[in-house]
């Protein structure tokens, strides 16, 4: 069969032979024992509904002993033979580009090259999934080669409820993923429903199809690792970035800490993501003994050198044995998984990968006490440093939360409502007040023709775009586009592609519509193929998490989540390819929901009135909420916009005199 038909064919009519567990990939861990013996036998059925009955007999045994081995059943059989890789648009069959469109994210999302445990379905962060299980995907593809622009593919985190009558301006796929009454929002809720294959954890960019591997997170790392470096007066050369996790997120900083300039020590327990990283160029240098890290960096120093150091080991032995031998840490943060600690997010010291994995699924509650342990330890460690004058932010990766949930010593002296914690969120410090207030974030997109040459051709007509820009904008936000300009120069030769031709550029909603518009004029004009618009949902509006993308917000609203149900709906009806909304995302769990989207650029006039109508919309209803909780920037950035668009007329805070009360 040719790629087309397997495509086509969805859930075959005869059984595939089984497949051999490769030992090469990097698997999911297995997840712990949390169903009953009742709930084992609901878990089967579930899987079991995807096929024909007379399958049943010989797919139960072999489906049980996944969900005994592993803690959820994958259905690995099922895996399809064909490359799991972005394709161009042209390639995969169907009756609506749109559908094409969402195929290749779909496929970039589980390109081995992209994905951290490709076999479960899961992109990044541990947990994120792009679906449960092999049918789910099967089925999903099936339908949208057969989807006209006419139709809707609902999608119920992960599992594709079917095609549905709508219009050609409604979106054509909308994905839920774990969404959850509010009270079964818990760790082990996930562990539950997930394993009984009802629900997933879509991550942000997962669940939502729209993940381009670390560089999705390289810019946004870029930048705040720069503007810590302005926040201690200091420059980039010569200085020490020291942090953790070298996974499908975190992987990003050794690469990001090397654009910048500085010194980056970034530690990790998985020998086998290391690797990777280092063989794609992400890292530049593997150690394993501690003193030879030390006395690397210590030549680094002294000759001021622009370098990515990884330690194959955990990153408490780093801070605890920089702290003893008086290493100068200038900036620090974490980036382990705590959204999701007990499950393979972060890892205890002192002991091995794979004795943490055996125990985290045989001995949970003595898994879950090493972790807090090592929490402890890891606090203390940092601690000493910023005594020193390290400057120390968390990544919103629920390090501080979790550390507090452990005891540590973390928590502020004098807290204020926000403010909480010893240490600043890099977005209560850097993201919020300088970047998302003023609306900018992490506009991206993908070439669906896979053309190299197309995305060098786009970055030249968005670098064009914001020169142009540059000349005329006010003084308020003029750091932000020169930031923006170098990043776009730099971005071919900083070899930032891992699966689709994709990029990630920080802009505004004046500079995602004028470049989204020039693109589509390129378009139009036969000069590049189609282009896919996205976001990371880590951005201006699309997300409402306290401790992360809304932990700059005061006026107590941070734990609401309006704004970003808000978000998709608006995205629905001006004009997305498809629209995401997901509970859980990068603190974890309960703690956060996070929306996106996609959208089809072909060079109609079309596609030009819905760029100009959502993206508008996309970005200025998180700015209007960062406005009417006070923050300065935004109320300039809002006010700028109701001067640009008659039809806007946003509700302006009115401040209060302090001396009052």
């Amino acid at each position: 069969m040719t790629f087309q038909e397997q495509i086509q064919q969805g859930i075959p009519n005869q059984l595939p032979q089984p497949k051999p567990y490769e030992t090469n990939i990097n698997h999911a861990p297995k997840r712990k024992e949390i169903l009953g013996e009742e709930e084992k036998k609901l878990a089967l059925k579930n899987a079991l509904r995807y096929f024909e009955p007379q399958f049943h007999a010989e797919l139960l045994p072999e489906f049980r002993e996944e969900l005994e081995k592993y803690g959820r059943i994958y259905m690995y059989r099922f895996r399809p033979d064909y490359e799991m890789k972005a394709r161009s648009i042209a390639d995969y069959p169907g009756k609506s580009e749109q559908a094409k469109a969402i195929m290749l994210m779909i496929q970039n999302n589980l390109d081995y090259a992209v994905a951290q445990h490709p076999h479960e379905l899961i992109t990044y962060g541990g947990n994120g999934a792009v679906f449960s299980n092999w049918a789910q995907y099967l089925l999903t593809m099936k339908y949208l080669s057969e989807m006209t622009d006419e139709q809707t593919l609902t999608m119920y985190s992960g599992h594709p409820m079917g095609l549905f009558p709508s219009h050609k301006d409604a979106p054509r796929v909308v994905v839920t993923n774990g969404m959850m009454i509010p009270n079964y929002s818990k760790p082990d809720d996930w562990e539950k429903f997930n394993a009984l294959g009802v629900t997933q954890y879509g991550q942000m960019t997962a669940g939502s199809y729209m993940y381009i591997g670390p560089q999705g997170i390289v810019h946004g790392t870029t930048i705040t690792v720069l503007n810590a470096f302005r926040k201690i007066k200091k420059e980039p050369k010569g200085g020490l970035f020291v942090t953790s996790g070298l996974g499908g997120m975190s992987g990003a900083q050794p690469k990001a800490g090397n654009i910048a300039g500085c010194i980056t020590v970034c530690a990790e327990v998985n020998p086998k993501i290391t690797k990777i990283r280092h063989d794609q160029k992400w890292v530049n240098e593997i150690y394993e003994n501690i003193d030879e890290l030390i006395d690397r960096v210590r030549k680094a120093q002294e000759n001021k050198e622009t370098v990515s150091l990884a330690y194959l080991g955990n990153i408490v032995e780093v801070w605890e044995k920089f702290d003893e031998k008086n290493l100068k840490i200038d900036i620090g943060s974490d980036q382990t998984s705590l959204h999701n600690p007990w499950a393979g997010g972060y890892y205890p010291a002192g002991q091995s990968f794979e004795e943490s994995n055996r125990m985290m699924a045989e001995e949970p509650e003595l898994f879950k006490e090493k972790v807090q342990e090592t929490l402890r330890r890891h606090a203390a460690a940092i601690n000493k440093h910023t005594q020193k004058g390290t400057y120390f932010f968390d990544y919103g990766n629920a390090f501080l939360l979790e550390a507090s949930r452990a005891g540590a010593d973390v928590m502020a002296e004098n807290p204020t409502l926000g403010r909480e914690f010893k240490y600043p969120s890099y977005v209560q410090d850097i993201m919020g007040p300088m970047c998302f207030d003023y609306g900018f974030g992490p506009f991206r997109w993908v070439c669906a023709s896979g053309n190299p040459e197309d995305l060098q051709k786009t970055d030249d007509i968005a670098c064009a775009v914001l020169e142009e820009m540059v000349k005329n904008s006010p003084e308020e936000i003029q750091q932000q586009m020169k930031d923006n300009i170098q990043w776009i120069k730099g971005a071919q030769e900083n070899r930032l592609v891992v699966g689709s031709q994709a990029r990630i550029l920080y802009a505004d909603a004046e500079g995602r519509m004028k470049i989204a518009e020039a693109f589509n004029n390129a378009i139009k004009n036969g000069e590049i193929g189609p282009v896919v618009l996205g976001r990371d949902h880590h951005d201006v509006s699309g997300t409402d998490s306290p401790y992360r993308e809304t932990s700059n917000i005061y006026d107590g609203s941070r734990f609401t989540a309006d704004m970003a149900i808000h978000n998709v709906i608006g995205d629905s009806f001006r004009g997305a390819t498809w629209v995401s909304i997901h509970n859980g995302g990068g603190v974890g769990w309960g703690e956060v929901i996070n929306g996106g989207f996609g959208m089809l650029l072909d060079g109609s006039a079309e596609a030009d009135r819905r760029l100009k109508s959502m993206l508008f919309w996309d970005v200025n209803n998180g700015i209007s909420r960062r406005s009417w909780a006070r923050n300065e920037g935004a109320v300039f950035a809002i006010k700028r916009a109701m001067e640009a668009e008659p039809n806007l007329k946003v509700t302006l805070p009115n401040f209060v005199d302090e001396g009052l009360f």
